[in-house]
Parts: structure tokens; C-alpha cells; sequence
């Protein structure tokens, strides 16, 4: 088969431009390569040399689960001409010349299509290449978690007494794309996707190029992308799993090609993008079974054992939409440099500073451990935060009403407020009602 035709991905940008690559930067960046003006006056010997380059990377036979010697062959019918500098390989072969390498080097992109391992320098080109295309399409890249984020799984033997009513209230897998709710028995597993999910995804797709990117293993990962993206509008072989990073217990963007500075994600949990910190948008997260509680230790039911779920119209992803839509009007519509100059990184930073904007908070008896990271969060939307109590406060945060510092606000009307109050207002990108989080006086 030719890695050009019978390559898994099909997608308008990223993936694109790996096999547009292949099929034309084999002579475009080859060493003595023509200029535009020389293709154009060669005409037909140009373009005869380009299809005996192409056979080159030919795949003659099926990939059956392996790229090891003996499961592929290559068409040599020419040699590339000048010295091939080989910026990546398919198994063990140049991806451009064919030649076969000792070593591996390189980063893995098995996802895109397996045994592709690309270098430093092609990696940069093709991200260059790609973020142009996209960002003249007023489209940014978006990478999203799937557990907790876009949907909650169990497995059947973990569904609690007050939760298997669930196994007859399934939706059919021969009608996907209108259930929300699945039984998958070859997997002995439920998947309940969240509210909202497919309009969020519909109106995300016209403002980004997206990514699934999941701690979960790759059949998993492929099989939650069918629920979530039937048709294959969205994701395609976008699809990253735990087994295509280079980190144990981490995601990076190392493996996107896709610049960092065009690309928000969203996840629920922190700590698996510490080097991309900025490009992060955390999501509250969706606890639809009562395993998923007991996952994080959460003493409370689950939606499912309450019988509940979120809102469709004022939900999560609902909320995180409409941030998104914020972030990339303000990417495109509002600032002044040039297109490729921009950073989202610094555009995320700006929306989320208007959060708390004016608000002046002290703390009153926070655990010492807590409150590192409660003042950063209250910092980075943009409140002010001081040690000692004075006239310009607006907001005493607190767990017990007794305090000496709660009481002044109480006395001077000031808004006395449980921690929550600022969790919300980080999930929900908005200052929240400071009398949904009242603080009780501890006995």
C-alpha cells in the first residue's frame, strides 16, 4: 500500500500536511531540489523525476501490527539525488529516500500512522507550515481530555445498587449520534457522555482543529471517539492515548504538530500537563457514576445514584464553550500584531484576569497546604490579595464565621465567603453569587 493513499489520516490541517509532506516535500526539500521558476520551465521532466521520487516510499504490503523487517517492503527504482538528510523515518526506512537507519531517533507519531517517528527539524517545519494554514482559517488547535472532561465510564461490575437501572436505559450503538448513554459488552463497560457534548463540539470545530488526548489506552480512546464523533467530523486519527507520549504519567504537545502558542486544552486534572500549564483551561469534573466518586474520594452521590445531570444550557461544557469563543475572538477580531506573532497563552492570561477583576480578598483560618495554591487561583483571575485587614477589602474568604477577620466582615458588610467561591469562579471563568457559597460558624 502507499503511505500517501492508504494513510488513516484524513484531517483539513495537522495530519494533512505529514502526508502532503510526503508527497511533495520528498522533492522540495531534497538537496538539489529545483526553484518554483525552474519546475515551472522544466514542466515534464520536473514532474518525472517527482513520481520516480515518490515511488521511493511506496509500502508494498499490508502493516500487520508491526514495522519490523519482513512486513514491509519498499519499490527502489531510483535514488534520491544529492545527500537525503533524512528528517524521519517509517520503521526503520528514511521516509524520503528509503534507506534503511540504524537506531531509533526521533519523536514517535504512531498515532498518525504506525512505525512514524519524525526529527526536531521536520517536526518544526511542518508545525510552521501547518499553524500558517490554520490560523489564515481563523482556526486555533483545541486538545481534549476525555474522562471526567467530555464524558464518565464504568465499568458494569462497578455500577452500585441505586445505579442499575442504568443497564435498560442504554442507547443503541446502531444510532450513536442520539444517544448518550452506552452499553459497550465487548468492553464490559458504560459510558455516559455529558450534557451538551455534541454542540459543543459541532460549534468547537469551526473556531479549532481538535485533538482527543486521554490517559486511557488506545482502544479505549478510539472507541470513546466513535461514540463522541460518529461520523468522523471531528477528530479522525487525531487521537492520542497514554501509549503515544513520551513522558510516563504526563501529556505534552511534543507529540501535536501544532505550535504551542495556538493551542488550548482542556482537562480536568492539572498535574499531567506541568509543562504546559499555560495553555490549560481546567475543567470541573463530570461525575456521572458513583465509581468516579469513589475514585477521588468524594463522600456524596454521583448524578446517576441522584438521578440528576448537568444543566444542557448553563453546564460545563456549555460554560467552557462560550470562554472559548471569548478566548478566539479575542485571538483573531481584537489584537494588533501579525497573525503568526500572536500567542493564546497570553490571550487565555487576559480572559482569565478579568474574572475577579477589582476583587481585594484576605484569608481567614485556610489550611496552611491550601493556601499557596487558593491565592494563586484568586491571583490569576485578577483579584488582589492581602495579609491584613483594611477599608479597600471586599471579601473575607473563610471556612468558620467565628473569626476574628470574619466577623469584621460581617460588621462592615463585607462578602464573607467559603473557598468554593473561588474553585467556582476558576471552573466557571465567572465571578460567581457570593451568597450561593455562605460560611457557617464552626460549633
Amino acid at each position: 500500500m502507499s503511505i500517501v493513499t492508504d494513510s488513516p489520516v484524513h484531517s483539513s490541517s495537522s495530519s494533512d500536511d505529514f502526508i502532503a509532506y510526503l508527497d511533495d516535500a520528498l522533492d522540495a526539500g531534497s538537496p538539489n531540489s529545483s526553484s518554483s521558476d525552474e519546475e515551472a520551465e522544466n514542466g515534464d521532466e520536473f514532474e518525472s523525476v517527482s513520481r520516480v521520487k515518490r515511488q521511493k516510499v511506496e509500502i508494498t504490503e499490508e502493516i500487520e501490527g508491526s514495522t519490523s523487517e519482513g512486513t514491509m517492503g519498499l519499490n527502489l527504482e531510483a535514488s534520491v539525488e544529492g545527500e537525503c538528510t533524512h528528517p524521519g523515518s517509517f520503521g526503520d526506512m528514511c521516509i524520503r529516500c528509503g534507506q534503511k537507519l540504524d537506531g531509533e531517533s526521533g519523536t514517535t507519531f504512531g498515532y498518525i500512522h504506525k512505525g512514524l517517528r519524525l526529527h526536531d527539524e521536520e517536526i518544526s517545519r511542518l508545525r510552521n507550515t501547518d499553524v500558517k494554514n490554520l490560523l489564515c482559517r481563523k482556526k486555533l488547535y483545541l486538545v481534549l481530555d476525555l474522562d471526567h472532561t467530555l464524558l464518565n465510564s464504568t465499568h458494569l461490575a462497578h455500577l452500585s445498587s441505586e445505579e442499575v437501572h442504568l443497564l435498560t436505559q442504554a442507547d443503541s450503538l446502531g444510532d450513536v449520534s442520539n444517544g448518550s448513554l452506552f452499553k459497550l459488552e465487548h468492553m464490559h463497560m458504560m459510558t455516559k457522555l455529558r450534557p451538551s457534548v455534541r454542540t459543543f463540539l459541532k460549534e468547537a470545530n469551526e473556531m479549532f482543529e481538535m485533538y482527543i488526548y486521554t490517559m486511557g489506552d488506545r482502544p479505549y480512546a478510539l472507541e470513546m471517539a466513535k461514540l463522541l464523533d460518529p461520523r468522523g467530523e471531528y477528530f479522525n486519527a487525531k487521537v492520542i492515548s497514554r501509549d503515544d507520549g513520551t513522558q510516563k504519567h504526563q501529556k505534552g504537545l511534543d507529540v501535536l504538530l501544532g505550535q504551542e502558542s495556538a493551542v488550548l486544552i482542556l482537562d480536568d486534572t492539572e498535574h499531567v500537563w506541568m509543562e504546559h500549564k499555560d495553555n490549560l483551561i481546567l475543567m470541573e469534573r463530570y461525575h456521572f457514576f458513583g465509581s468516579s466518586c469513589r475514585q477521588f474520594n468524594l463522600n456524596c452521590k454521583s448524578l446517576s445514584e441522584s438521578k440528576s445531570d448537568e444543566d444542557e444550557t448553563d453546564g460545563a461544557l456549555a460554560r467552557v464553550l462560550n470562554v472559548l469563543k471569548q478566548v478566539h475572538c479575542t485571538f483573531f477580531d481584537k489584537l494588533e500584531e501579525d497573525l503568526v506573532d500572536r500567542d493564546v497563552r497570553k490571550v487565555l492570561s487576559s480572559v482569565r484576569s478579568e474574572v475577579l477583576s477589582g476583587c481585594v480578598i484576605v484569608f481567614s483560618r485556610i489550611l496552611h497546604s491550601a493556601l499557596p495554591a487558593l491565592k494563586k487561583m484568586a491571583e490569576r483571575m485578577g483579584a488582589t490579595c492581602l495579609t491584613e485587614l483594611d477599608p479597600s477589602v471586599t471579601h473575607v474568604v473563610a471556612t468558620d464565621a467565628g473569626t476574628e477577620k470574619s466577623r469584621w466582615a460581617v460588621k462592615e458588610k463585607k462578602f464573607l465567603v467559603h473557598p468554593r467561591w473561588i474553585e467556582a469562579a476558576n471552573y466557571f471563568w465567572q465571578k460567581q453569587p457570593e451568597e450561593n457559597f455562605v460560611v457557617k460558624k464552626m460549633q
